[in-house]
C-alpha cells in the first residue's frame, strides 16, 4: 500500500527546509517567487495535499465557509447555493449550508453556532432586523446577500429597477389597476419592492396600486392571494416571487379567470418553475448564481483580508416577458 506523501517528502524533493515548504504553500507572500514556484512544482509532481487540520494550525483558518439561507426548498436559494459552492470550491474552501426556516431567531443562532467551524458566514436574505444583523456581524465575519445593513459588507439585486421595469411593462399594456401580492414582512427585498411600487404609483396619476397583503413566499401563498386579487378588481397582479405567481395562476384558473385574458400575472426571480406552467410566467430575472459566486469573493477579499477584484455591490435585473401578461381587458 502506497504511503501518503508528506511535507518532509516535498522538502527533500525541492531541496529546502520543511518550514520553507510550509510558508510556500500556506503563506506564499513570505517566500521568494522562484522558491515558491519550485516548491509548488515539487508538491504537484509528488501529488502532495496538505491536510486541512495542518493548514489550519499554520494559517489560523479553517478552510470552511458558512452559508445560511431562509428556505432550502425555495429554488431561488438553491441557485445561490450553487454559485457559492462552485466559487468556494475553486478557492479551496468547503461550504457548510444551514436553513433558518424563515426564523430570525434561528438565523442568529445558526450564525453563532457556525462561527467556530468556519472562517466567515454568508447570510442570505437575512430575516433579522438591522440591529440583530449588525450585532451578529460585529461578533463574526459576515457578508450579506440580498440584504443591506449599514456597516456590513453586502451584495444585493437592483430590486427597485426590477419593479420599475415590470410596472412599465404592465402600464404599456394598458393596465391601470395593478395589485401587489407581497412577501413576508421580514423580507428586506419585499420592503424595497413595496417602496418602489409606491413611488411608481405616485409618479403615475392614472395608476391605482392595490396592496393585497403579505403572503408566504410559496405556491400556497399564491393560492391565498388569488381570491383577494379577483375581489380587488385589478387587471394585473405582481407577485413577490415566481412561486407565489404560479399559485396565483392556479387559483385564477380554478375560479375561471383567464390569464392573461382577464388578469395578467408577473413574478420575480426567474426560477425554473416559471417556465414549467402555462401560461409561463413573465418575471424579473435576478442572476442568482452570479450573486452566489460574488458573495464568496466578497467574503474572502473584504472580510478575510485577501487582495482581489472589487465586487459590484448591486447586480442588475432583467425583465423576461412571457405569456402570463397581456393587454388589459376592457371593463
Amino acid at each position: 500500500m502506497d504511503m501518503a506523501v508528506t511535507i518532509r517528502d516535498v522538502a527533500k524533493a525541492a531541496g529546502v527546509s520543511i518550514s520553507t515548504v510550509s510558508r510556500a504553500l500556506a503563506k506564499p507572500d513570505q517566500v521568494a517567487e522562484a522558491t515558491r514556484v519550485h516548491v509548488r512544482e515539487a508538491a504537484r509532481t509528488l501529488g502532495y495535499r496538505p491536510s486541512p487540520a495542518a493548514r489550519g494550525l499554520i494559517t489560523g483558518r479553517t478552510g470552511n465557509i458558512g452559508l445560511v439561507v431562509p428556505d432550502l426548498e425555495n429554488p431561488y436559494f438553491a441557485s445561490i447555493c450553487k454559485g457559492v459552492q462552485a466559487r468556494a470550491r475553486a478557492a479551496g474552501y468547503a461550504v457548510f449550508i444551514a436553513d433558518s426556516d424563515e426564523d430570525a431567531a434561528v438565523e442568529a443562532e445558526i450564525v453563532r453556532s457556525l462561527a467556530k467551524q468556519v472562517d466567515g458566514v454568508i447570510l442570505c436574505s437575512a430575516r433579522g432586523g438591522d440591529d440583530a444583523v449588525r450585532a451578529v456581524a460585529e461578533e463574526h465575519p459576515v457578508v450579506l446577500v440580498n440584504r443591506t445593513v449599514d456597516g456590513v459588507p453586502s451584495i444585493a439585486f437592483d430590486n427597485g429597477g426590477g419593479v420599475r421595469s415590470v410596472m412599465a411593462h404592465l402600464l404599456a399594456l394598458g393596465h391601470r389597476t395593478i395589485a401587489y401580492a407581497a412577501g413576508p414582512t421580514s423580507s428586506w427585498s419585499n420592503t424595497v419592492r413595496v417602496e418602489a411600487m409606491r413611488a411608481v404609483a405616485a409618479a403615475s396619476p392614472e395608476l391605482e396600486l392595490l396592496e393585497l397583503g403579505n403572503f408566504p413566499p410559496s405556491f400556497s401563498g399564491g393560492l391565498q392571494a388569488g381570491d383577494l386579487a379577483i375581489a380587488s378588481g385589478a387587471t394585473a397582479v405582481v407577485a413577490f416571487n415566481d412561486l407565489v405567481a404560479v399559485g396565483l395562476i392556479d387559483r385564477l384558473r380554478q375560479r375561471g379567470v383567464g390569464v392573461p385574458e382577464a388578469m395578467s400575472v408577473a413574478g420575480f426571480d426567474n426560477v425554473p418553475v416559471s417556465t414549467l406552467v402555462w401560461p409561463n410566467v413573465t418575471t424579473v430575472d435576478c442572476p442568482r448564481v452570479q450573486m452566489g459566486r460574488a458573495s464568496v469573493d466578497l467574503l474572502l477579499d473584504t472580510v478575510l483580508g485577501r487582495a482581489g477584484t472589487p465586487v459590484v455591490p448591486v447586480l442588475g435585473t432583467e425583465l423576461i416577458v412571457r405569456n402570463s401578461t397581456g393587454v388589459a381587458p376592457r371593463r
